[in-house]
């Protein structure tokens, strides 16, 4: 174990080629809500504003989590695994986490070649 991001305590993102960590959101009970990508500006608008901000691939720019719908996530804690290449944040959700509505984007469950809604 000789790389410091995996022994020293300084935040030092490991981002891939496109400037990008995935970050998995999760609310105060573990469920998960959502994943999705930040660069290392929506890193700083996060713990700037505690609410999560991440890049959208779609989009091509920052994206606050509920800049228009008012479903915000509210971060609670944030924490970054062993080479520091992905993010968990666990946060209290202002609404539903997922743009169709849902409490969590993982709605479907995969059943054979078909998907299936989960309860």
């Amino acid at each position: 174990m000789s790389d410091p991001r995996e022994t020293d305590l300084v935040l030092d993102p490991k981002y891939d080629a496109a400037g990008l960590v995935t970050a998995v959101v999760t609310d105060r009970g573990g469920a998960l809500l959502m994943v999705a990508h930040m660069n290392a500006e929506a890193l700083a608008a996060t713990q700037a504003s505690g609410e999560a901000t991440f890049w959208s691939r779609s989009r091509a720019r920052l994206w606050k989590k509920g800049e228009t719908s008012g479903n915000v996530l509210r971060v609670v804690e944030m924490r970054i695994d062993c080479d520091q290449d992905a993010l968990w944040i666990i946060a209290d959700p202002a609404g539903p986490a997922c743009h169709t509505g849902a409490t969590s984007c993982f709605y479907r469950r995969i059943v054979g070649d078909g998907l299936q809604p989960v309860a």
